[in-house]
């Protein structure tokens, strides 16, 4: 009998009350979104990371938070999924990013890293980027500050009205993913900018 396929989906941000609703913690907000809808706690703590096992439409899944912070996202995920001995290709990453305009989505099958130290590391660990990833938009900021200070920000009066419908968005993509495939979810979610009507 062949072994159940387990679906591995991972939020990048960072621990810390300081991090919670900053741009740069994107990927644990949508995390947390799936973990309320399905009743999936990311409780448990092995390899710096936290995680919940637990069901999605069906679909055996892993929710994961590295806690090692961003830049060394990798390596925690890396031993979960050898631990667990999940297929790098039933993995998801969900992260910020600030090449996309605010509220705006982009799944790809796999790719570069954009500059995104999250995602340098897992692809340090992984040995390349051959694994799917959910894109949030944050955008740049429009006063000069730096990336660093931007995606460690918190988001503004004005995005904040929104961001409950994006998280949720989000959710719907991975879900999508999960149940209809990526194609299907590309078609769905991508190239579509985030309006109020949306």
């Amino acid at each position: 009998m062949p072994q159940k396929r387990l679906r591995l989906i991972v939020g990048l941000g960072n621990p810390g009350s300081e991090y919670r609703e900053t741009r740069h913690n994107a990927g644990f907000m949508v995390l947390d979104e799936l973990g309320r809808s399905f009743s999936i706690a990311a409780d448990k703590k092995k390899f710096n990371a936290l995680y919940g096992r637990g069901s999605i439409e069906g679909i055996e899944t892993f929710l994961v938070k590295p806690v090692a912070y961003m830049n060394n996202s990798g390596p925690p995920v890396r031993h979960l999924v050898d631990y667990f001995r999940i297929s790098g290709e039933d993995m998801l990453v969900i992260h910020d990013d600030i090449d996309l305009a605010f509220g705006r989505l982009i799944i790809k099958e796999k790719g570069g890293h954009g500059g995104h130290k999250g995602v340098i590391s897992l692809m340090g660990a992984f040995g390349g980027g051959d694994f799917p990833r959910l894109r949030i938009g944050v955008g740049r900021s429009a006063v000069r500050r730096s990336v660093t200070d931007h995606v460690l920000g918190r988001y503004s009066v004005e995005e904040l009205k929104y961001l409950d419908r994006i998280v949720t968005r989000a959710r719907d993509a991975v879900v999508t993913i999960l149940t209809k495939g990526i194609a299907e979810a590309m078609d769905r979610f991508n190239d579509r900018r985030f309006t109020i009507a949306s």
